[in-house]
């Protein structure tokens, strides 16, 4: 069964600011991080549940890829893959997580 991919806007604004924060030193490395992030969300249409759980959150269908040094952070639903965050791996989920549960 492959899943409906979607994008919460919080998570297409981290996406937004890490390319940003990037391109300000290599144009080129922050393209090709846009390009991973995209395939990497992609990429969980077929094979959701291959990411780690994110111990942040107390919900087992909340998991997460590593891009370069950015957590691709999702929820698994029946048929929708939600994508709820993108967030740089030194960063402190806590804000995230309050949002999402909110």
């Amino acid at each position: 069964m492959a899943y409906a991919i979607e994008w919460a806007e919080s998570a297409i604004a981290g996406v937004l600011e890490a390319v940003d924060y990037i391109a300000r030193d290599s144009p080129s490395y922050a393209a090709a991080l846009a390009v991973r992030a995209e395939r990497a969300a992609a990429s969980l249409n077929e094979l959701p549940h291959r990411g780690r759980r994110v111990a942040e959150y107390n919900d087992p269908n909340v998991r997460e890829l590593i891009v370069s040094n950015h957590r691709l952070i999702y929820r698994v639903d029946t048929d929708i893959v939600s994508i709820i965050a993108f967030v740089h791996t030194a960063r402190d989920l806590s804000r995230y997580v309050e949002e999402s549960t909110q």
